[in-house]
């Protein structure tokens, strides 16, 4: 994408040393031109050309600062768009097709900047969830503590290896993997990372993919303070998705105790409260801000998660309603010592049949990080225990 533009603003830039070479020409000839709205002398047309050859060097000055990926290649191609359109509506009558290249690359422009807009906006809410942990320095998991956990639940814990570990406070990590947005449609490879906040349920959520391979998308899901927001733009210019409200609070949070998973020891949290259904499942209900939530959860003799199951609107708005909603894992690693969920899908149960929309490749977590992925905080190399490595595409 960014390739593409580069070289569309490098041959729009070319184009224009026609435009120089011709009005030069003129110039130099010393007669007065009447190719243009207004006829100008010989002055006026070595100024003219001038005036081409300056669209000229700001183009390509662009285009290379793109390949580069330099910010300032934004403001020189702006400048680069404004000469080039003025030079073509003066002269209009030959250069007029220049100004769908010139909308072409404004488009492109808008776009960058709206989406280094939405970054900034992301950015803010993931340094303000990871800020204030509740607890100055996060406590071990003690064994007693699991004592009162239904039995797969005790059993998950102790095989997840969080006990006798720091407690998470907060949480990043980083996926991949394939979201649709119907049972229809085409696959769109997605990359995503993912913040929370454990001591006071929260999360943001950030994806990109591309539509049909071409149109980029990104989208924001995230949860805080009881409330929950869905935010999906394409090219960061059309807002697609901006949902708000009860049904979309409720999604939410049965997000985040869905995705407790990914740090085990949350699950012993004050809000959330657990009851035995059988030896392989048990029910986990989240109370928080005023509004409740409950999924149960599937596990395996070995103690790993399989799965999950709730009642979850699908949607937002009048017409949303309660659907069928469940989460399955297929595969298992340790990240950092916390063996963990690292494969599955995410599925509505349609009347129609079973709709899979999200399937999902754990890449990297880290519980109590120093920041956001940009901002560093990594630990050590040394310290990141078993299996910390990237697993291989399974998708």
């Amino acid at each position: 994408m960014r390739l593409g533009l580069a070289i569309l603003i490098a041959l729009h830039g070319a184009i224009h040393l026609i435009g120089y070479r011709e009005w030069s020409k003129l110039a130099a000839a010393g007669q007065p031109s009447d190719r243009t709205l207004v006829p100008l002398s010989p002055t006026g047309s070595r100024v003219f050309a001038l005036l081409w050859l300056a669209a000229v060097i700001a183009l390509l000055a662009a285009a290379a600062l793109e390949v580069l990926r330099r910010d300032a290649w934004g403001a020189l191609a702006l400048s680069g768009v404004l000469l080039s359109q003025g030079v073509i509506v003066f002269a209009w009558p030959q250069a007029k097709f220049g100004t769908l290249v010139n909308v072409l690359i404004l488009l492109a422009i808008v776009s960058v900047a709206k989406h280094a807009r939405f970054q900034h906006e992301v950015d803010s809410e993931v340094r303000a969830l990871l800020a204030h942990p509740a607890e100055p320095h996060a406590s071990s998991v003690e064994p007693s503590e699991i004592e009162r956990l239904p039995a797969p639940v005790r059993t998950w814990l102790e095989a997840s290896g969080v006990v006798g570990r720091d407690r998470a406070q907060t949480v990043r990590l980083k996926q991949r993997g394939e979201l649709r947005t119907s049972p229809d449609a085409a696959w769109m490879p997605a990359e995503a990372e993912q913040y929370f906040s454990v001591d006071e349920p929260a999360f943001v959520w950030k994806v990109t993919t591309k539509m049909m391979g071409i149109l980029p998308i990104e989208g924001r899901d995230k949860y805080a303070a009881g409330k929950g927001q869905m935010l999906i733009k394409a090219a960061s210019l059309v807002s697609l998705v901006d949902a708000a409200d009860e049904k979309i609070d409720q999604g939410a949070m049965l997000r985040f105790l869905g995705e407790i998973v990914w740090f085990p020891s949350a699950a012993l949290r004050p809000y959330i409260a657990w009851e035995s259904i059988d030896a392989t499942s048990a029910k986990a209900t989240i109370r928080h801000a005023g509004k409740v939530a409950s999924a149960v959860f599937a596990f395996d003799p070995q103690g790993r998660v399989v799965g999950l199951q709730a009642e979850r609107y699908l949607g937002g708005g009048a017409d949303a309603k309660l659907t069928p909603w469940s989460v399955s894992c297929s595969d298992w690693r340790t990240f950092r010592g916390v063996r963990i969920p690292s494969q599955g899908e995410v599925l509505w149960k349609l009347e129609s049949g079973s709709f899979s929309y999200y399937r999902w490749e754990i890449l990297d977590v880290e519980h109590n990080p120093g920041g956001p992925y940009r901002e560093g905080g990594a630990r050590a190399p040394a310290e990141l225990g078993t299996s910390a490595s990237f697993p291989s595409d399974h998708l």
